[in-house]
């Protein structure tokens, strides 16, 4: 079972080069971080897991610099978007950042999507709300038009433009694995048809070996090849060593590649401490 951690960084947190250094000298595998790019005072939208929005969601640093500070510091830790929210940002600009990044890392980007849940922030950054997923699509097969063509064009709905050179191109093609972290009715229908894994959060083992038998079917008639999906889980376990390696071997036991561990605030007085323990339970 290969072991990440998610991280926000902000202001009080370990500095991105650092604690992936850590990291990578510790063994972990890779490195995730999420983002939102804006939040909206008062929005009417509520929280998924209840209550208020956390202030932190306020703080989020943006991920790319984030992750292009622990790849500048590393040589084999993965980078992960922990999630990308795929149509906030324009698909051009943001397939350029993305080949940069998976370029200069030497082809280390984990590319993990969704198409966002708050409303207000969505529409004031140019989204097709009720649509979003679809937008998310077609941005996405714009991404990989750019990154793994010398001359691409792209005319759809929501992305149309003529011949361009897009440079660097990724390392990884014909792009960087795209990862959905969707739990929605339709999430693996998305990933058979045009998905590289899937990463949802918060979700048990009988869940996922549930949900990776229909994602078989799916695969199978959508003529994809499901042995060739990253599957990965975000989340935490509950207890010490024995707890966590037992419910490891259980996502393992069904099918599940990668599981990534969701930690709070991490300071730079605190961070190697806290990664040793994480260390000795996970790995």
């Amino acid at each position: 079972m290969k072991i990440g951690i998610l991280i926000v960084f902000h202001e009080s947190t370990a500095r991105p080069a650092p604690f992936a250094q850590e990291m990578e000298r510790i063994g972990f595998e890779s490195l995730w971080a999420p983002e939102h790019p804006i939040l909206p005072v008062n929005p009417s939208t509520p929280f998924p897991q209840g209550g208020p929005i956390p202030d932190v969601y306020a703080h989020m640093s943006d991920q790319f610099v984030c992750l292009g500070m622990a790849a500048a510091a590393t040589t084999r830790l993965k980078l992960g978007t922990g999630i990308t929210l795929v149509p906030e940002h324009n698909p051009i600009v943001a397939a350029k950042q993305i080949a940069t990044l998976d370029y200069f890392s030497g082809g280390r980007l984990i590319y993990g999507i969704g198409a966002g849940w708050l409303r207000e922030e969505s529409e004031l950054l140019g989204v097709d709300f009720p649509r979003r997923w679809t937008q998310t699509a077609e941005y996405i097969a714009a991404m990989r038009e750019l990154w793994s063509k010398p001359e691409a064009s792209f005319a759809g709905r929501y992305v149309n433009f003529p011949p361009v050179r897009s440079y660097p191109k990724p390392i990884q093609q014909p792009g960087p694995p795209v990862l959905l972290g969707s739990k929605d009715k339709n999430a693996l229908k998305r990933v058979a048809k045009w998905g590289d894994g899937w990463c949802p959060n918060r979700v048990d083992p009988a869940f996922m070996k549930e949900q990776l038998a229909i994602l078989k079917e799916e695969c199978r008639a959508a003529g994809r090849d499901y042995g060739k999906l990253d599957i990965t889980v975000m989340g935490s376990i509950a207890g010490e060593r024995a707890q966590v390696q037992e419910e490891l071997a259980k996502y393992a036991e069904v099918g599940v590649g990668r599981f990534v561990l969701q930690v709070g605030a991490l300071t730079p007085d605190n961070y190697r401490q806290r990664l040793d323990r994480y260390a000795s339970a996970y790995l």
